[in-house]
């Protein structure tokens, strides 16, 4: 069986997010999407919250798995043997941090970083983007699913 990760923090799942899933998912047989903990950032969602709107609006994919994890990445494949990690690169510097993971897993594990150009459409977006126009009263409806929508007008009401 052939596996790979997406691993992120997906505070919150974008459409550029979904569009690497999905791709991904027609290209492996199983897909994990990782939901990175970090105890010493704050989200904007809980982890489990992010895990909950991952399942939904990847429901269509039956083949991608949603799990958190904590620690190292190759840590994460090596205990589901997951041989390739699968990331989207929107730009320049995109490309330079993550050939540096990318050399750095493979020596750690002997896991593989397979790059994705993101999408145009999707080029410019980051979660930190939308929360950020989000947050100021923005339209973000374009750039993430109508639940993860919902879910974010609800969250930056209340706080």
């Amino acid at each position: 069986m052939r596996r790979a990760v997406c691993p992120g923090s997906f505070d919150p799942i974008t459409n550029g997010h979904l569009d690497i899933i999905g791709r991904a998912s027609k290209l492996y047989d199983e897909v994990y999407v990782a939901v990175m903990i970090n105890k010493s950032k704050k989200g904007l969602f809980e982890v489990e919250e992010r895990i909950d709107l991952i399942r939904e609006v990847t429901a269509e994919y039956a083949n991608v798995r949603v799990e958190a994890f904590h620690g190292l990445l190759v840590d994460f494949c090596k205990q589901r043997d997951i041989p390739a990690i699968v990331k989207g690169l929107r730009a320049v510097s995109d490309f330079d941090y993550e050939l540096q993971m990318a050399q750095m897993n493979i020596g750690l594990s002997g896991v593989e970083t397979l790059f994705v150009p993101t999408n145009p459409t999707y080029s410019f977006l980051s979660s930190s983007l939308v929360k950020e126009v989000a947050t100021w009263g923005g339209d973000v409806s374009h750039l993430v699913p109508p639940v993860v929508l919902d879910a974010l007008t609800d969250r930056l009401r209340r706080d």
